[in-house]
């Protein structure tokens, strides 16, 4: 059981709004269906928000933790994160790959203390017919907010746990979890192993940057891989990539 996450900046123009980075995303669609038609086993993708979801979110002042009652505001960040999940899943499809939406808006939700609720029953029918399920960043309910954004490291960590899975990797526009030097930092066991260089994204992102990404990955069971798109084949191939989180 393999959870991947393809990163919004490496599938999108993250500086240029609701742009596709189109050659990435034929890439990695590309390991994707290499890996499928090798044995890959059960897998489930994420894909973040990019230049889609990020823009608008940002646009109207929401995150994971503010929320809008707005419709139009909701639907303008929903509405655009459908889209890139249509793009993922055509290049996915297109190399047969048996891919098939998951949003999360109509089945997860935030409680009150804003803990994410995220019902796995289904998601486990659609691995055990043989599909590939493709959830993404999204708005979710959430209990006397109105709606919040839900990260796609937070489904990750979530899917992860539930699922039980054997390895976790997130796909990034770096190598991997960089040093002062920008040497990649091969493993991570603590968050104070890297804390003086983890940073928030430099591009727009409501979801809290690579600091946030490992300090999720380290509270899992399963050892998890940071690492860039040239990697990706060979993380699904079983190999270890970039930085592991462990």
């Amino acid at each position: 059981m393999i959870v991947l996450k393809l990163g919004g900046s490496v599938i999108t123009e993250k500086d240029r709004p609701e742009t596709l980075d189109g050659d990435a995303l034929e890439r990695a669609a590309d390991a994707v269906a290499a890996a499928s038609e090798d044995g890959l086993g059960d897998l489930v993708i994420v894909h973040g928000g990019g230049s889609f979801g990020h823009h608008n979110a940002s646009e109207h002042g929401i995150t994971t933790t503010e929320g809008t009652h707005d419709v139009g505001a909701l639907m303008d960040v929903h509405g655009a994160m459908v889209t890139l999940n249509r793009f993922v899943l055509r290049r996915l499809f297109d190399r047969d790959v048996d891919a098939v939406p998951v949003h999360p808006f109509s089945m997860a939700s935030r409680d009150e203390d804003g803990n994410l609720e995220l019902p796995i029953d289904g998601i486990r029918t659609i691995l055990e017919e043989g599909f590939v399920p493709v959830l993404h960043g999204d708005m979710i309910p959430h209990a006397g907010a109105g709606a919040t954004v839900v990260s796609g490291d937070e489904l990750v960590a979530e899917l992860a746990r539930e699922l039980e899975a054997d390895r976790i990797g997130l796909c990034s526009t770096v190598p991997g979890v960089l040093d002062e030097d920008d040497a990649v930092i091969d493993e991570i066991a603590t968050f104070d192993d890297a804390a003086d260089v983890l940073g928030e994204s430099e591009a727009t992102d409501v979801t809290g940057g690579m600091a946030a990404k490992v300090q999720a990955l380290l509270e899992l069971e399963a050892d998890a891989a940071i690492f860039g798109l040239d990697d990706l084949a060979a993380f699904l191939e079983g190999a270890e990539s970039g930085t592991t989180i462990r």
